[in-house]
Formats: structure tokens, C-alpha cells, sequence
């Protein structure tokens, strides 16, 4: 039988990417899409109804989705709403897939407790790019020994580039205020490396930079993390005018991987062989978001979540951890940081 699902939150986000893969699906029915902002819930259903879909019901808010009691809700939030409506919708008896980050931080995150043990075996995150078949083919190569050990990996985690177009700067502005961008693009990359190094890492050492006055907090942010046979050199960078190759490189005695962060190509390098490239198709949004649907229906018919809720929290305490760590040493008195001021905290 096909579920009944709805999505709630129409931003870039949710019809962007979420809509259109829900609209895909043939194990899921999309019955209703929501929010509170008109000029949002007009754009999703124009994108609804050039499918053909006049059956879906354009809604305002998650109290109106849970009136029609659907089998599951697709939660395509800003992180600091986020566990609220989780709790909601699953005290009503729904599936959730949350975005990530699961909450603006760990603190926040608490708010989860009161779920009950299945509500919350119920709660899929949406750490999307964990379902690329890119992620699948380098666990092979770092599980197997290919690539040696220990290894190196060099992680520069840069988007949202400030492109002077004045909804975007407000939208990132906004979200600085409710922490840097490794809480928000940690949510991702810490669940891809513990996926891959085998557990979560341990922080050695961090570190924060402000290119521009007025921010919430600081644009460019990264660190050093021990893993069991790996050390991660990690950056994490936004709202600058250019910014460098978004990419992970995995490097060890017998050869090296790089992960495209834009295509999730990638290259593979192993001694005395030529370089062999791997691409995907179709695009990364595309292929993973599908399989982040399939996967959101298999959690319907019964399997576990994957990724789960505590996979999502675990994502989210190795990032608030590093940014504590950044901004550990910033001046509490005396005069005001300046707007290029680094903070580092070495606790090696």
C-alpha cells in the first residue's frame, strides 16, 4: 500500500529538492504541502500542479497537515524549529524525515526526550548525501586497506557564497545567528566521516575566523579531529565573494581519493595506475535525495531509520563541540573582537 505523506516548509530547501523528489516517488503519495508564508506556498503549488497533481492540499502549518492524519511528514525546517514539530508530528503518531541539522544545538536537541522509544525509532534525519553511491564506493576503498592507513584527510566545507543578492544575504545572516556554519554544514560532514572512519572524531584543536563586521558568529571555522586510524584537517567556510574548490581528499601510503562537495565526483589515485574518475549519475540532488525517499518509505513499511535520530544528534554534538572549542578563547572583557579577529584553542 502507498503511504500518505506530507511536506512541511517550502523554502530552497524543501522545493527545491524534498518536492520534487516526493513528487518521484511511486511508494509515496504526497497529500499536502505547507507553510505559513503565502508567496512560498505559491510557488509549491505551481511546481505541484505542473505535475499534474491537483490532489495535493496546499496548507498553512503543520497543525492543518496533522488534521489529515498522514502516515508521514517531511520536515524541510529551519533547525530551531525543527525538534518541536519533530515532537509534534510524531506524538500524533507520524513518521518524521527532519532535515539537518536536527536542532540549532545540542541543548535544543533535549526537546527530543520526549519522544517515546518507538516515536523515536520513527525519525529519520536528513543527512541526504549519506545514500551517495560516491559515499558507498570510498568506504570500500578506506574499509579495504586500498588507499593504506593511517590516513590524512584534508576537508574544505565552503557554500553560500555572499553573491549580493539581497534575500540570500539575509537568509545566511539569519542562520549566523543561530551558530556558524559548522553546526549547520556539520550536521552532514561529521556523519560522512563517522560513517567512514569508523565512529566519531575527537577534537584536537580549532579555530574561527570573521571576514566581515557584524555577523552573529564567525563565517570561517575548523579544526583538527583524531579518528581511530585517521586525523581530519577540516574547514568549514561561508559568505565570502570566492571561495576555494569545495572538497574532501583522502590520503594515505598507497593512494588518495578526492571527493568532488559540489558533484561528489570522484577521483581515485592508487601508485603506479592512472587516475580513475567516478561519476554518478544522475546529479548528486537528484540520485540522493531519491534515496533518502526510498529510504523514508522502507521506515514506513517497517525498517529502522537511516539515518536515525541519534545518528542526527551525534552530527550535531561533534560540531557544537568544535565551535565551543573555536571560540573557547575570545575575549569576554576588555575591548571588542574586530571583524578579522581568529580565536584558536590548541589542546594538544
Amino acid at each position: 500500500m502507498t503511504a500518505r505523506v506530507a511536506l512541511v516548509g517550502l523554502g530552497a530547501i524543501g522545493v527545491g529538492a524534498h518536492l520534487p523528489a516526493l513528487l518521484r516517488s511511486d511508494r509515496l503519495q504526497l497529500i499536502a504541502v505547507a507553510d505559513p508564508a503565502p508567496d512560498r506556498r505559491g510557488v509549491a503549488a505551481e511546481l505541484v500542479w505542473s505535475h499534474g497533481r491537483d490532489d495535493v492540499t496546499v496548507l498553512d502549518d503543520l497543525d492543518q497537515v496533522l488534521a489529515a492524519a498522514p502516515d508521514g511528514v517531511v520536515l524541510a525546517t529551519p533547525p530551531w524549529v525543527t525538534p518541536e514539530l519533530t515532537v509534534r508530528a510524531a506524538g500524533a503518531g507520524s513518521a518524521v524525515l527532519a532535515e539537518k541539522p536536527v536542532a540549532a544545538s545540542v541543548e535544543a536537541a533535549e526537546r527530543y526526550a520526549d519522544l517515546t522509544d518507538r516515536e523515536r525509532a520513527r525519525v529519520q534525519v536528513g543527512l541526504t548525501y549519506r545514500h551517495d553511491p560516491a559515499l558507498d564506493e570510498l568506504r570500500s576503498l578506506i574499509s579495504g586497506g586500498v588507499l593504506g592507513g593511517p590516513l590524512l584527510v584534508r576537508a574544505a566545507i565552503y557554500d553560500e557564497p555572499a553573491d549580493g543578492d539581497a534575500a540570500h544575504d539575509r537568509l545566511i545572516t539569519e542562520t549566523l545567528r543561530h551558530g556558524s556554519p559548522v553546526i549547520h554544514e556539520g550536521a552532514h560532514v561529521f556523519d560522512w566521516l563517522s560513517s567512514l572512519l569508523g565512529g566519531p572524531g575527537v577534537i584536537e584543536d580549532a579555530w574561527s575566523l570573521t571576514t566581515r563586521p557584524g555577523l552573529a558568529a564567525p563565517n570561517l571555522i575548523g579544526g583538527r579531529l583524531g579518528y581511530p586510524d585517521a586525523t581530519v584537517l577540516i574547514e568549514f567556510g561561508w559568505y565570502t565573494s570566492a571561495q576555494p574548490a569545495c572538497e574532501l581528499i583522502f590520503v594515505g601510503d598507497r593512494g588518495l581519493a578526492r571527493l568532488d562537495g559540489s558533484t561528489f565526483d570522484l577521483t581515485v589515485r592508487l601508485a603506479g595506475t592512472e587516475p580513475r574518475l567516478l561519476r554518478f549519475r544522475p546529479d548528486r540532488a537528484t540520485r540522493c535525495f531519491d534515496r533518502q525517499v526510498a529510504r523514508f518509505a522502507d521506515l514506513l513499511a517497517g525498517a529502522p531509520a537511516e539515518p536515525s535520530l541519534a545518528d542526527g544528534v551525534a552530527a550535531l554534538v561533534t560540531s557544537q563541540q568544535l565551535q565551543q572549542r573555536a571560540l573557547a578563547d575570545s575575549p569576554t572583557s576588555g575591548p571588542t573582537a574586530g571583524p578579522n579577529t581568529v580565536t584558536r584553542s590548541d589542546h594538544r
